[in-house]
């Protein structure tokens, strides 16, 4: 089936860009938490089922781990920081590391419930820390929630590095239901608001603003009041690579969007891009492994 392909010119582009509501405040907040999303890092150190009252009554807990719980039936209650919640059956719930944790279930009618403990960073970032607002959700969907704690569960009780990758997509899965489901419109919003994630959050923006200009690492980190041997580290240990490279990144990723969505020639995609056209031709071929014109073809 061919691809439907959208007759755009450079122009067009532009303008869209400088009109949508990433401009905007609440929309650069959201653009850059999607971009630090893709350095999300997950482990699972536990999963598994249990039914009935054993293993959860606990008072007083600061776990250096999260607990994400799925309630099959029963009722019961947990606090976090003081702050009393009483979860019901077909509810999917994370409790954070750190935060001070009490739980009670009555052994006449106690929880039955898949769980699991992980850890969720970006870079040295707590995806979920104390003092976080209590993430729950209603699901929907409990066929689909079971099955993937089952195979969480079932991957988890094997060894071997496909086991591990099967156990993390189970466990994004279920985080992005919760977070989406629950609506929690305002986790990622709340989870920027550190001076830390402010600080990368100019520049990752002041990056995207100007794809098309000359761009210095010295100017990056004169964003953040950081010497340059400073910075470096600083934005590769947060982002996976150094700043540069994610400007080139940036680049590639504008002109395959470009060349996919517009007719517009190479040469002005090459300049949109900051690049003169022989430039951009050998930096995009080397990327992505076939030429600018190569790309835009294999789209038709």
């Amino acid at each position: 089936m061919q691809k439907k392909r959208t007759n755009l010119h450079l122009s067009d582009t532009i303008e869209a860009e400088s009109d949508s509501p990433r401009n905007a405040q609440p929309s650069f907040h959201i653009d850059t938490a999607d971009r630090l999303m893709e350095n999300l890092t997950v482990h699972v150190s536990h999963a598994f089922y249990r039914a009935g009252y054993y293993g959860w009554n606990a008072p007083d807990e600061k776990p250096s781990f999260n607990r994400l719980y799925y309630v099959t039936e029963g009722e019961g209650a947990v606090t976090l920081d003081g702050v009393r919640y009483e979860p019901r059956a077909g509810q999917l719930f994370i409790m954070p590391a750190g935060a001070v944790q009490t739980r009670f279930t009555p052994p006449e009618h106690p929880y039955s419930r898949y769980f699991c403990h992980f850890d969720a960073r970006i870079g040295d970032w707590p995806l979920f820390q104390a003092g976080s607002a209590f993430q729950i959700t209603d699901v929907t969907e409990p066929a689909k929630i079971e099955a993937l704690f089952v195979e969480m569960i079932e991957q988890s009780e094997r060894p071997g590095p496909f086991a591990a990758l099967r156990v993390k997509a189970c466990l994004l899965q279920l985080l992005a239901y919760c977070l989406e489901k629950g609506e929690h419109t305002g986790f990622m919003d709340r989870f920027m608001q550190g001076s830390e994630r402010e600080k990368l959050a100019r520049v990752l923006h002041y990056v995207d603003e100007r794809l098309a200009e000359t761009l210095e690492v010295e100017t990056l980190a004169e964003l953040v009041h950081l010497h340059p041997n400073y910075f470096i580290p600083y934005f590769k240990k947060q982002m996976g690579i150094t700043p540069m490279n994610y400007v080139q990144q940036k680049r590639i990723q504008l002109a395959r969007r470009l060349l996919t969505s517009t007719d517009t020639g190479i040469s002005f995609i090459a300049e949109r891009v900051g690049m003169d056209a022989a430039h951009f031709s050998r930096t995009f071929k080397k990327a992505t492994g076939v030429s600018p014109s190569a790309y835009r073809n294999s789209t038709r």
